[in-house]
């Protein structure tokens, strides 16, 4: 149960972007995606780096650690462009649903095709719900015209770059990385890929204290604290479990929403969160009756 609360909180923690984007200065979804991912993965870089200082480096071969953290560093970087492009082209409701309702998907499929592991039955039916949760949450924030099949490609190429990062922070996890190595090796090599594309945007709405504000929790909290989390909850769980309970971020947007920007809750998107809700249950009790029967 420890290691679903962990990923609970780290998906609380992501669902906090929109709500400080909307409360920081007008900047373009590029800038913010990438300072968001620069800042944060330069700490959480600095903290992999202080780790293997003090304990003198990894404990694993380097033919175990760089592949999947390479590949996770990949994922990560290719998130940012595909979910912009995703929104950019379809809308945020469509982009977003899109995205986080094909990640959990994908990452059971790949997580198959790599550790040869079916994902249960269960995850299929909690996957399910969830993801019409995601889209009734999505659905009530109206919008309309006709759908980009490029925004498609960008959404669903999103959930793939996701699910390439979950599986392989995973298979780092189980060859025997530290968590700090983990999590810190993948974004500082991810912010590092990022920093020369921030030449290409325009940074001056962040420099304002607003913008250093927002900037700083976007990085601080929605990527060190919230990927440290996750990653602490990764090491208990499946991937294709954890992909699916991140799904949680939409509802804390949507209840941040209402609490803190006095948005209203419709009765599809409060069905929604309580579809996404069922889904949290529905895999937290398939997890206690597969430890029931391991015991």
């Amino acid at each position: 149960m420890r290691s679903f609360v962990l990923v609970l909180l780290a998906a609380v923690c992501f669902g906090t972007t929109g709500t400080a984007q909307a409360l920081g200065p007008d900047a373009s979804p590029s800038a913010v995606g990438l300072a968001r991912i620069v800042c944060g993965g330069l700490v959480l870089g600095v903290v992999a780096l202080w780790f293997l200082r003090r304990h003198g480096g990894p404990g694993v071969a380097p033919a175990v650690l760089w592949p999947p953290m390479l590949a996770g560093a990949a994922g990560m970087l290719a998130y940012q462009p595909t979910f912009f492009l995703g929104t950019s082209e379809n809308g945020v409701a469509v982009g977003t649903v899109v995205a986080l309702g094909s990640a959990p998907v994908l990452t059971g499929v790949l997580e198959w095709l790599v550790t040869r592991r079916r994902p249960t039955a269960v995850w299929g039916v909690a996957t399910l719900v969830a993801v019409l949760g995601v889209g009734l949450l999505a659905g009530a924030d109206g919008g309309g015209g006709g759908t980009s099949v490029a925004g498609l490609i960008g959404s669903v190429g999103a959930g793939l770059s996701y699910a390439v990062y979950a599986v392989a922070s995973k298979r780092m996890l189980d060859a025997g990385v530290p968590q700090p190595v983990t999590v810190g090796g993948v974004f500082g090599l991810a912010a590092l890929g990022a920093l020369p594309f921030l030449l290409l945007v325009d940074l001056s709405p962040l420099a304002s204290a607003a913008g250093v504000v927002m900037v700083a929790w976007l990085g601080l909290v929605t990527v060190a604290v919230a990927y440290v989390l996750f990653v602490a909850g990764l090491a208990g769980l499946r991937a294709s479990t954890v992909s699916s309970l991140t799904l949680a971020e939409p509802v804390t947007a949507c209840l941040l929403g209402v609490l803190v920007l006095d948005e209203r809750l419709t009765g599809q998107a409060a069905l929604g969160v309580l579809a996404v809700a069922l889904s949290v249950v529905l895999l937290a009790a398939g997890a206690r009756r597969a430890s029931v029967r391991t015991a």
